[in-house]
């Protein structure tokens, strides 16, 4: 059995007893904090990747040096940052309707998002120029 497919595995049964575990407090009435929240994550960031990319050693994949890796992540990373610049904008409007007030943090952070490829596009065409 390749790497890739043990690391997956391990990764994903540790998510399934993370998620379990949470939902077992949200259904014991304790409180779900920062702690389950970024685990959950970074195992979910971690099972992603390792069942996207190949190693170079076993030859199992897409390798990420690779410029089809490099196509991938530049044409991923593009779509996550629209995408969470959205969900940050629904945030924002879902805060309007519920609190009947815009949390200004979310406003901001709104703000940034819309900013940032723009920026990250000029401060790399300068090094080109």
């Amino acid at each position: 059995m390749s790497t890739r497919k043990i690391g997956s595995i391990i990764f994903g049964i540790a998510t399934l007893i993370v998620v379990g575990f949470t939902i077992y407090k949200v259904i014991s009435g304790k409180d779900v904090g920062f702690n389950e929240v970024i685990t959950i994550g970074a195992l979910l960031m971690m099972f992603f990747s390792t069942i996207t990319w190949g190693t170079k050693e076993e030859k199992d994949g897409i390798l990420q040096e690779e410029e089809l890796g490099q196509k991938i992540t530049e044409k991923s990373s593009k779509v996550s940052y629209f995408l969470l610049t959205f969900f940050i904008f629904g945030a924002v409007v879902a805060d309007k309707f519920i609190n009947e007030t815009i949390n200004v943090f979310l406003l901001l952070l709104l703000g940034l998002s819309m900013i940032t490829l723009p920026f990250i596009e000029f401060l790399v065409a300068k090094k080109y120029q």
